[in-house]
């Protein structure tokens, strides 16, 4: 029975979304609501970005009703006591409406940068009033319990990291959509597994949204008018939703979850793509002298595509390699110190890039030259 709490409200998401983004898509034709064409973009026709509408009434409606329908007719014992986590489920429901909000903003008209960010702070202090936040570091850098002075800042910071983080993922067609929806079966996996069912209805609900979206966002053709983007409606509300899903796994806290040792890396295996991605990029333009918050095309998936990979091959690589990810840390938790399974998958990482700029020199070199030959 536990099973069909989650599974019917997954379900419903799949079939709201497949019923909301034709819709969305019909207006924002109508209305001529499309993505600018820039250098930056890899796309070069008009195409809409308000997918993201989508998600988060979505998210809410269905996450609320569901819990409705469990506590009224207590269809299944949850095990949880509701002052424990309705505090934190509250401000995740207003944190997700604010972002919406901001984001149709951004996506319609334009919304400066400062703006956005202050928007991201104000909504990741949500979690920590409402008393989520990291409080355990498992032994990282061999510190456990943090102090609230430290944690809660710490929390604060993380989120904002997160939400960046998914939205520069942002960039090829099924890529973000892809990493979040890993992410969300992951966790919710874990969290059905601990039995924190609530935290994994809302998990598996946003995987479902995602299903309908990155059909219409991989597979959906240009002149059938059927493909879409999400926006930045779709990826900040995706990246809080992401990192409500990780601080709750990581949080040192009984009423979400049992304790686990390896609870704060397995949590964030989810984002080390995205999350050592955004800290690449960054060092690399601090190293050259560029302004760091500049966008440019040195993501890892602008990578892949100058290593010759086509845009479907290049995402399903790098969904590849965050599934991998997740897969090695969740088995090697159980086997070594938290610290050294970190170490190894920075190593692992520095690694992967240097092996990839190798092939990326090669694939330059091999165009350049068929370039010369043509000429």
């Amino acid at each position: 029975m536990e099973f069909l709490v989650i599974l019917i409200p997954f379900l419903f998401a799949v079939l709201l979304g497949r019923i909301m983004i034709p819709f969305i898509l019909l207006v924002s034709y109508k209305k001529r609501l499309f993505d600018p064409i820039n250098s930056r973009k890899l796309h070069q026709r008009v195409i809409p970005r308000l997918g993201g509408v989508a998600f988060a009434p979505i998210q809410f409606c269905i996450f609320v009703t569901s819990l409705v329908v469990i506590f009224k007719l207590n269809i299944v014992q949850l095990n949880v006591d509701s002052w424990a986590f309705l505090p934190t489920l509250m401000m995740l429901l207003c944190g997700l409406m604010i972002l919406f909000i901001v984001g149709i903003g951004d996506d319609l008209v334009g919304v400066d940068y400062k703006w956005k960010f202050l928007t991201q702070v104000l909504v990741a202090s949500f979690f920590p009033l409402s008393g989520l936040w990291i409080n355990d570091l498992y032994g990282l850098i061999f510190i456990t319990s943090l102090s609230p002075w430290v944690g809660m800042p710490l929390t604060i910071f993380v989120i904002v990291l997160i939400i960046n983080a998914i939205n520069l993922m942002d960039g090829l067609d099924g890529l973000c959509a892809g990493l979040v929806g890993v992410g969300c079966i992951f966790l919710g996996s874990l969290f059905v597994y601990y039995g924190a069912w609530v935290h994994a209805l809302f998990a598996f609900i946003t995987a479902g949204v995602l299903f309908p979206f990155f059909y219409f966002n991989v597979f959906g053709t240009y002149k059938r008018k059927r493909q879409i983007f999400m926006g930045d409606t779709g990826s900040m509300t995706l990246g809080y939703s992401m990192a409500f899903l990780a601080i709750s796994f990581a949080m040192n806290n009984h009423y979400i979850k049992p304790f686990s040792e390896g609870a704060i890396v397995v949590a964030f295996s989810t984002l080390i793509v995205p999350i050592l991605d955004v800290a690449r990029v960054m060092s690399v333009r601090y190293r050259l002298g560029k302004p760091i918050f500049k966008p440019d095309r040195n993501h890892l998936h602008h990578k892949f595509l100058r290593a010759g990979m086509s845009h479907r091959k290049a995402m399903i690589s790098i969904l590849l390699l965050a599934l991998s990810f997740c897969v090695f840390n969740m088995i090697m938790v159980q086997l070594i110190n938290n610290n050294i399974v970190v170490l190894m998958d920075v190593i692992l990482w520095i690694l992967f890039h240097y092996v990839f700029n190798a092939i990326e020199r090669k694939n330059t070199k091999r165009l350049h030259k068929l370039n010369i030959a043509n000429q």
